[in-house]
């Protein structure tokens, strides 16, 4: 993951979007990239390279990226509701960016929220707790196609592969 290379494929008004979040909460920015990096990282040593892809293991990586991401805050400030809005802005924003097929990007935000919801239900519970649990929930996700409607799998993760 070259920051660099990332940073190339951003627009201008993107990469100025995402500054202005930065600058809101800038003492989240660097638990955000740390939880960014280590949930990367613990995809892979579970997943392989399938977190890349749109099936369990990426709907795991999306819900685990929230939760990380609100878990890793939440050490700069106590307030759920602050993480948990930054968790949702950062990663909406990251769906924006890097443009993906429909289908796809409403399952990524789907399970973006899954996510933030397991936090908000499990903030007392580790972060090995929470990848065994949202392992469990990524085996009994539910695969979607265009016609799904998604509100129908509230809390639940879903996928497409």
């Amino acid at each position: 993951m070259n920051p660099i290379l990332i940073l190339k494929r951003v627009s201008f008004k993107h990469l100025l979007k995402g500054i202005v979040i930065g600058l809101g909460r800038p003492f989240f920015i660097l638990p955000t990239l740390k939880a960014t990096k280590d949930c990367l990282k613990i995809s892979t040593a579970n997943y392989g390279n399938q977190h890349q892809k749109n099936g369990r293991a990426n709907a795991f990586r999306h819900a685990f990226w929230n939760y990380l991401i609100a878990k890793r805050c939440l050490g700069w400030n106590k307030n759920e509701k602050v993480v948990l809005q930054w968790a949702k802005k950062v990663t909406d924003w990251h769906e924006t960016v890097f443009q993906n097929e429909e289908l796809a990007k409403r399952m990524d935000l789907h399970n973006n929220e899954v996510g933030r919801f397991i936090f908000e239900q499990n903030t007392e519970k580790t972060e090995e707790e929470i990848i065994e649990l949202l392992k469990q929930l990524a085996l009994e996700s539910n695969r979607i196609d265009e016609s799904s409607v998604l509100c129908e799998y509230k809390n639940r993760m879903v996928h497409i592969l």
